[in-house]
């Protein structure tokens, strides 16, 4: 039955079993004591007495008399009245007793011990005698000469000593009430406090839940991380670790957890978890990673005294790696720029294969030849240009193709073509993401521009690597913004159905991922410059 209390529930009887226990010792322990300073206060009360007694001229001159007892008894009485004690008995050194609380005592031998005494000591001592058990004092009787003439015993019953004491009791018994009544409510404030933390669960549910809840953590595909409202991450699970390149799940030391300061984490992703904000499905870029990015706030449960507030312990942000699906749909894309572009060029070569058409019904064959001949070269050239420049042909399909789009929109798109090396190492579809990137966002901004509507592509090659430029005509760039261009979510355009600013921080990621450089210049129109590294041959290398 004890194993479906809740933590309150045990806290509560454990306290309560802790203070009664605690009650009992202490007033053992004070009842004894209390017990043990009444005999001591009785004891030092019957030696003053005594001794007082001892000093009085009248018992030192009545033991030499011929009957001590008709002198003392009377003295006797009277003091005893005086000083409220249960016996006064004044005796010969040979135990006779010459005063007695009852006359049929009187000459018989006195009970108890008598040696200090004789010895000229004052001995206090319980033991039983004719009245019963009672504390007592001897004092010796001396003359002048140090001689004991006598002895004085004064002393009270235990009954009486343990009436005194009992007055004592209502005090005692009030503490240990007041203790126990402040600790049970101690006990129960910490209990209805602790049954609302852990909504009256008991602590084998608690590990149990515990243990489900870290299996499904640690199972789960998605990243998980929770931060509080100081910006320090309680936990991550494994997913989480591997996406945000982290040292392993969760904290070393749980009562310290990192900030996130101390994480290795791109901008873009620690200032959203600073915010706190809540997110839906948001998109970041760190690294070589594409994230899909969920957060909320971790609310506690509602309280009897919150007044409808809900506490909030911070945020939980799940992650998704989009990375392998982004990378489909570079593919896609990269396909469907190659049927856009071979689209428009085949509606280039249509009008221009009509014009010849044209000329030849008017029967200007001299003029069809020339100008056949003449597109044939332009074709021709540009075609030996990327092919020698770039052994790609994927790249120089997707040149040629933007060429013929870009004549469409009414922009003057003019490649340079250098140098004789390969590209071989580099993915094409990283290779058509970066250019066509660049060369769709340098056509978007010239088509807006004024005339001349021009985009300048340098493609040069060589041992090295592969350089691109890509110049637009269209408006110059703040080079204070030239970082936000590259960020993803920024775009100078309107939002569409798609959503914008995402072509350019897919370039910037690929070169980053295939260990390029680029940069930005805005000063007559945007320039962008590219470079990227010629991948290593694996026979070379393994020479090195």
């Amino acid at each position: 039955m004890i194993h479906r209390w809740s933590i309150a529930r045990r806290l509560f009887v454990a306290n309560l079993l802790i203070v009664v226990a605690f009650i009992a010792i202490v007033g053992s322990a004070t009842f004894v004591d209390a017990r043990d300073r009444t005999y001591d206060e009785a004891g030092r009360r019957m030696a003053g007495i005594a001794a007082s007694i001892a000093a009085s001229p009248l018992v030192l001159e009545a033991s030499a008399a011929r009957d001590p007892s008709s002198i003392l008894q009377p003295y006797a009485e009277d003091v005893m009245a005086a000083t409220d004690v249960d016996f006064i008995t004044i005796m010969a050194p040979d135990r006779t007793r010459w005063t007695h609380p009852r006359d049929e005592e009187l000459g018989r031998p006195y009970i108890g011990s008598i040696d200090p005494a004789l010895r000229g000591e004052e001995y206090t001592e319980v033991v039983a005698g004719t009245l019963g058990p009672s504390v007592r004092t001897i004092v010796p009787v001396k003359n002048g000469a140090g001689v004991v003439k006598a002895m004085v015993s004064v002393g009270v019953t235990v009954r009486t000593v343990d009436v005194a004491f009992a007055g004592r009791l209502p005090a005692l018994l009030a503490i240990g009430l007041a203790l126990l009544v402040g600790g049970s409510l101690a006990s129960w404030l910490l209990g209805r406090y602790l049954r609302g933390v852990t909504r009256g669960w008991g602590p084998e549910q608690l590990a149990q839940l515990f243990a489900y809840y870290e299996s499904v953590l640690h199972s789960v595909r998605e990243g998980l991380i929770l931060i509080d409202t100081k910006g320090r991450v309680v936990m991550y699970n494994d997913q989480a670790a591997e996406l945000l390149g982290l040292d392993g799940p969760g904290s070393k030391d749980p009562t310290r957890p990192p900030s996130l300061e101390d994480l290795p984490l791109e901008e873009g992703l620690r200032t959203l978890f600073e915010s706190g904000r809540s997110a839906k499905d948001e998109i970041i870029l760190t690294g070589s990673r594409i994230l899909v990015v969920n957060q909320g706030p971790a609310k506690g449960p509602e309280s009897p005294g919150s007044r409808g507030k809900t506490p909030v312990y911070g945020t939980v942000a799940t992650l998704r790696d989009r990375t392998e699906i982004e990378a489909l749909g570079s593919e896609l894309e990269t396909m469907r720029t190659l049927s856009d572009a071979l689209h428009a060029q085949t509606h280039e070569h249509a009008n221009r294969l009509h014009t010849m058409v044209s000329l030849l019904e008017l029967g200007r064959t001299q003029e069809a030849l020339a100008f056949a001949t003449k597109d044939l070269e332009l074709s021709q050239q540009l075609t030996d240009d990327m092919v020698s420049s770039v052994d790609e042909p994927v790249l120089g399909a997707l040149v040629m193709g933007k060429v013929a789009e870009a004549h469409e929109r009414g922009v003057q798109l003019d490649v340079t073509a250098l140098g004789t090396a390969s590209v071989a190492g580099i993915a094409v579809q990283d290779l058509v993401t970066i250019l066509g990137n660049l060369l769709d966002n340098a056509m978007d901004a010239a088509a807006d521009g004024p005339p001349p509507r021009r985009v300048e592509l340098t493609v040069e090659s060589d041992e090295e690597g592969l350089d691109i430029t890509v110049h637009d005509s269209g408006p110059r760039i703040d080079q204070s913004a030239a970082e936000n261009i590259l960020r993803h979510g920024f775009s100078t355009k309107p939002a569409g159905p798609g959503g914008r600013g995402i072509g350019l921080a897919l370039v910037r990621q690929a070169v980053q991922r295939l260990g390029g450089s680029l940069t930005i210049n805005g000063r007559r129109g945007a320039k962008f410059e590219v470079f990227l590294p010629a991948a290593v041959p694996a026979q070379k290398e393994h020479k090195q």
